[in-house]
């Protein structure tokens, strides 16, 4: 059985000679539930960006400090595999707003099925039970932009549901809900059934609901392990910028 997500060595520098990633390597399982937490600027988000193909692992020492690779679902990321790698993992940015731009929910959460060639039959049952599985069902015909940040949210997760990735990759999910909307938000995480990497400052949503916890730190993974255990290395946590829950 292949590994979910199987990073290897990856090493990536932004144009400006900025060096984010530093030999990163990562497997997680399927359906295993992992968290990534580190200071602004570790890495997390470009390491995520790697997953689906938004930045290309580095295939030229010309443009990096190193080279790599990154595998998904069996797949190596690379342009000739976008097309199956994007529809394999579903990547939710910290902003809805980045990812609903259509006039209703429901033209929103159909854009992926529809770009797919997929039969208006089959949309619609997509579009049906993505918006099941984040409890929006009533939600088809309203307008996205009209929405709180916490239904947004669920939303732009249907958008990703709808089709059907074998992994979920989340930016910061909990960033800018209220107490009610970020307990909703953590049980709907908590009931979907996929592989899921999670970058979060939010700890206590780490400590509740993702058993494995990979701390990075200026580009590179510093630490990864259970989660349980990480949070209870007060001096790890306090070298790399994070606060006990």
């Amino acid at each position: 059985m292949h590994h979910s997500i199987e990073v290897q060595n990856l090493s990536f520098a932004y144009p400006d000679g900025h060096v984010a990633l530093r030999e990163v390597s990562l497997m997680i399982a399927p359906c295993e539930k992992v968290a990534l937490v580190g200071p602004n600027g570790a890495g997390k988000s470009t390491l995520i960006l790697h997953l689906n193909g938004i930045l290309l692992a580095p295939t030229s020492k010309a443009h990096t400090t190193g080279q790599g690779q990154v595998t998904v679902c069996g797949m190596p990321v690379e342009e000739k595999t976008l097309g199956r790698v994007r529809a394999a993992v579903g990547l939710v940015f910290q902003n809805p707003d980045d990812q609903l731009f259509s006039p209703t929910v429901y033209d929103d959460v159909a854009f992926g099925p529809l770009y797919q060639g997929l039969p208006a039959g089959e949309v619609d049952a997509r579009v049906a039970s993505a918006l099941a599985a984040v409890r929006m069902e009533a939600y088809a015909r309203r307008v996205s932009h009209h929405l709180s940040t916490g239904e947004k949210k669920r939303i732009a997760i249907a958008t990703v549901l709808s089709m059907q990735p074998e992994v979920l990759v989340l930016d910061e999910p909990t960033a800018g809900l209220d107490p009610r909307a970020r307990r909703s938000f953590i049980n709907l995480l908590r009931d979907l059934p996929l592989t899921m990497l999670v970058s979060s400052h939010d700890l206590a949503m780490v400590r509740e609901l993702f058993p494995r916890m990979v701390i990075m730190d200026e580009g590179r993974v510093v630490a990864d392990g259970p989660t349980a255990v990480l949070l209870q290395d007060e001096k790890l946590l306090e070298a790399h910028g994070l606060e006990k829950p």
